[in-house]
């Protein structure tokens, strides 16, 4: 079982990767530095990817989980960040969930809340395009939402996701901090704001 939950990691971040140049982020010409480095910790899988940009080596650093909701569809649950955008404090890994759910809301300003009978975080997702043909929602990076919701994610065992008042699905958390703290050493961030 460990085995498939982190080969739809792999996937859920190689998806991603895929689907930034579409969502907006130019990327110069550019040739791949080293194959893209990967690592498992608990249910949560990590991909490095470094390009050389000609003046620069790139890099973008992704976690990614893989859950199923309710109806038993399946999802992923990934971080990204480039080591080329602003990093954290300043700003913070983006987030976005992806599930074979149709019946989730879509749309801008989704009301949203992560987290477990201890800790509640309340944000806003967007929906976009869908990645791999699955529906995609990506939370509106804020900082402060953004660092808050990263230490729900620390803290909880399962992550509860709802989306408006719809359940989205619980997610496991196992590994996610030494997950976090690969993307930190990877991309060059401090992480112990989130995971000291």
């Amino acid at each position: 079982m460990m085995r498939s939950y982190a080969g739809s990691c792999v996937l859920g971040a190689l998806a991603l990767l895929a689907a930034l140049p579409a969502s907006g982020v130019a990327w110069a010409q550019t040739t791949p530095a080293a194959a893209p480095k990967m690592e498992t910790f608990g249910t949560w899988s990590t991909i490095v990817d470094e390009v050389n940009t000609g003046e620069d080596v790139r890099k973008t650093c992704a976690a990614s989980t893989a859950f199923v909701d309710g109806n038993g569809s399946a999802g992923t649950l990934t971080l990204s960040i480039s080591n080329g955008d602003a990093l954290p404090p300043d700003a913070y890994p983006a987030i976005m969930i992806t599930v074979d759910n149709k019946d989730l809301p879509t749309g801008k300003n989704i009301a949203a809340t992560f987290g477990d009978p201890g800790v509640k975080v309340s944000a806003t997702v967007y929906s976009t395009d869908a990645v791999n043909g699955r529906p995609s929602w990506v939370v509106n990076n804020q900082a402060k939402t953004s660092l808050a919701l990263l230490r729900a994610m620390r803290k909880a065992t399962s992550l509860d996701v709802v989306f408006g008042k719809q359940a989205v699905a619980s997610i496991p958390m196992d590994g996610f901090t030494k997950a976090y703290r690969n993307l930190g050493t990877s991309c060059g961030f401090p992480t112990k704001d989130v995971a000291p």
